[in-house]
């Protein structure tokens, strides 16, 4: 009996929540993912840039500062919207190990997202060089810390692999879902209506 109502609870609870992400998760999604893959080629790239002649390394660097510090507050934002709304219901069981796995994979995610670009301001505000917002000087948080600066750049490219690496798996995923199973997953990630097969 009690088996019986709690599936019936389930079931209930399930027809309350909504097949596909809102719209705007949908556009937060897809507007970091274009720009972290970004940041994060640009971030490779820029590694082996000359340093001569002046200033085309710095406005590389700059750049990428710019736009690292806009992701950030799209993820803030993301993260802030993702905890307020409702989001679909998991696909696996609560217990299974796919779904522990897809868990602890996007906390993971959203964990490192925050942290590449705090440890890349903080890399720079312990800079002797100014945080420029494409051009505009940013007040200056701290004094100038060899160490400290060293510490979060190393922080930085550290938890930049780290995001590498769960995307890689992130993609692992989506595949399995679009050519494997087939199930429609990633429907609820896109503007079309989710099935309620």
């Amino acid at each position: 009996m009690t088996d019986k109502h709690a599936s019936m609870d389930d079931q209930v609870a399930a027809a309350t929540e909504p097949l596909q992400y809102d719209r705007m998760l949908v556009v937060l999604h897809w507007v970091l993912a274009i720009g972290l893959i970004y940041q994060l080629g640009l971030g490779l790239w820029m590694e082996d840039l000359p340093k001569e002649p002046p200033g085309y390394r710095a406005q590389w660097f700059n750049l990428h500062k710019s736009i690292g510090l806009c992701l950030g507050f799209l993820i803030l934002w993301r993260l802030g919207w993702r905890v307020t709304h409702s989001v679909p219901a998991p696909v696996n069981p609560l217990d299974s190990w796919q779904q522990k796995l897809a868990t602890w994979a996007h906390r993971l995610i959203y964990l490192s997202m925050l942290l590449v670009p705090i440890t890349g301001f903080l890399g720079s505000s312990f800079s002797s060089y100014p945080v420029k917002f494409f051009g505009w000087v940013l007040p200056k948080w701290f004094e100038p810390d060899p160490d400290l600066k060293s510490f979060f750049a190393e922080a930085h490219e550290l938890s930049a692999l780290v995001f590498m690496c769960l995307l890689l798996l992130h993609f692992a995923a989506v595949f399995w879902h679009m050519f494997v199973k087939r199930d429609g997953l990633l429907k609820r990630m896109t503007w079309g209506r989710a099935s309620t097969d």
